[in-house]
């Protein structure tokens, strides 16, 4: 059964000196503010799109590895992600990092990196994004 999510944003002004906010519609989480300033200097107490990306991005990648470790028959004790999406402006996004810390009983590093690296692939976020390169740093937490 397919799903579909929903945020919407508003802006006011243009786009150095106007601010506008996002919402998430389909959660119901609230609204939150973004500015120029807050997607390409410092945030200030906003948020940025890369910054939903990043969120989505850790998220989806550590269902990802946990499904796959758990099909495998090695379920995780944890699975801690965390993600930074680089904006250059004038250029866009031009990479994203993704690091990963994982406890999985029964499985040694090798299979956790081997884990790891096929969830990068697999994770739908990862698809999505797939123009933009995607590094991964494994740890593996015995």
């Amino acid at each position: 059964m397919a799903t579909t999510r929903m945020a919407s944003a508003h802006w006011e002004g243009s786009l150095m000196q106007g601010a506008g906010e996002v919402t998430f519609d389909s959660s119901g989480l609230g609204t939150h503010p973004v500015t120029w300033p807050s997607r390409a200097e410092e945030p200030n107490g906003r948020t940025s799109p890369e910054e939903l990306i990043a969120a989505a991005h850790a998220t989806c990648y550590s269902m990802a590895l946990s499904h796959g470790l758990a099909g495998a028959g090695t379920p995780a004790t944890s699975i801690d992600t965390s993600a930074e999406v680089t904006f250059v402006p004038g250029t866009g996004i031009t990479q994203i990092a993704l690091a990963v810390v994982g406890r999985v009983p029964g499985l040694d590093a090798e299979g956790f990196q081997t884990a790891a690296e096929a969830a990068k692939t697999g994770c739908p976020v990862s698809k999505a994004l797939a123009a933009v390169p995607i590094s991964l740093a494994v740890t593996f937490v015995d």
